[in-house]
């Protein structure tokens, strides 16, 4: 009876929206492992704790912490505004970004256009905001719901906060965002349509991964009405990517991961497809069309959602065995209902960074 239903509710929500592309499939026998050049290294690496503690790059600017101070000698310097890394003493993740930063055009370009300055999100230095509030970077950190490090704010001469990347990306994205915000396409596109047009076309056509915790089609996530048992974990996938290769045969085959995921309700969405989907908070859209409004860019992109539909957090940059195991402890301890962000959580549990 309940996959009767289910098929109905799919087959009426495929009459709403039109026709599907048949990119879907359930089984992963013709996995293309091409090799990427440099995203190799950027997407694999050593993930645990730093065994010496990173410091800035000379190059970053000296600053009192004081935002609006700092953007306004930026735009008075004639460069776009203020970029902000939010990063931690001991992250692999944030030298591995510090690395691909301090690359000799990158850096350069960097520097032409931006100023940017550090904060350690465990560091309790005080830092004002550009709305005037004073706080530590620690607070300002939990304030903006920093969950990942690195993350980087850029803010614009319009006084705000205007693009936030979260977690560490391949070089050649990095630059890419750079570039985008430099030249001012933020103001009227979208990131991952910026990325669509200046790369090449992707490619939608194979089979994504499965996996036995991985419930199958329709994806009927509504929440809102009806509270589920537990937490949501919805990965957003692209077939023929390295990316996701790496995380399945890699992190995913990890025993404790394994049993994490499995308390799990985990939905698996080709990322570019125009497949039904209802959503976690009952709206009815498809998998390409809620990843465009979700604003996401990089595959896999895995997003947590509470009982009642609302998003936890999401992972949607390189992530490694260490960071997933700690994250998915964060989700299914039930740690999110005290803490407000997964960095909070890890401080006040003792958690190495």
């Amino acid at each position: 009876m309940r996959s009767f239903i289910l098929a109905c509710c799919v087959l009426l929500l495929g009459l709403a929206l039109g026709p599907s592309s048949p990119a879907y499939a359930t089984d992963d026998d013709d996995v293309d492992f091409e090799h990427f050049g440099e995203l190799d290294g950027a997407l694999q690496f050593d993930d645990r704790p730093l065994k010496e503690p990173l410091s800035l790059p000379a190059w970053f600017k000296l600053s009192f912490l004081d935002l609006g101070e700092d953007l306004d000698e930026a735009l008075q310097a004639g460069k776009r505004g203020l970029l902000v890394y939010l990063g931690q003493k001991y992250c692999a993740y944030c030298k591995a970004l510090l690395t691909d930063l301090d690359e000799e055009e990158t850096r350069a370009y960097l520097l032409s256009h931006f100023d940017i300055i550090g904060l350690d999100i465990h560091g309790d230095r005080t830092v004002t905001d550009l709305d005037g509030t004073e706080t530590s970077e620690r607070a300002f950190a939990t304030r903006h719901r920093v969950n990942l490090t690195p993350t980087l704010f850029f803010y614009d001469d319009r006084r705000r906060l205007a693009f936030r990347l979260r977690g560490y990306y391949p070089p050649y994205q990095m630059r890419a965002a750079l570039r985008y915000l430099a030249e001012g396409y933020y103001r009227k596109e979208r990131f991952a349509d910026y990325l669509a047009r200046a790369g090449e076309p992707l490619r939608v056509e194979g089979r994504l991964h499965r996996e036995p915790f991985i419930l199958a089609p329709p994806w009927m996530l509504d929440r809102s009405r009806i509270p589920a048992d537990g937490p949501l974990l919805v990965l957003f996938e692209r077939p023929r990517c390295h990316a996701c290769d790496i995380l399945h045969h890699g992190p995913f085959q990890d025993p404790v991961v394994r049993e994490r995921l499995w308390r799990l309700e985990v939905e698996q969405l080709p990322f570019d497809a125009e497949l039904p989907v209802v959503t976690p908070d009952g709206k009815r859209t498809t998998a390409k069309a809620w990843a465009r409004e979700l604003g996401l860019f990089y595959a896999p992109a895995l997003l947590f959602f509470d009982e009642h539909g609302r998003e936890i957090m999401r992972v949607d940059s390189v992530v490694q065995l260490y960071r997933l195991r700690n994250i998915l402890a964060y989700i299914t301890s039930g740690g999110w209902k005290e803490y407000p962000t997964f960095q909070a959580w890890r401080r006040a549990r003792g958690v190495p960074h």
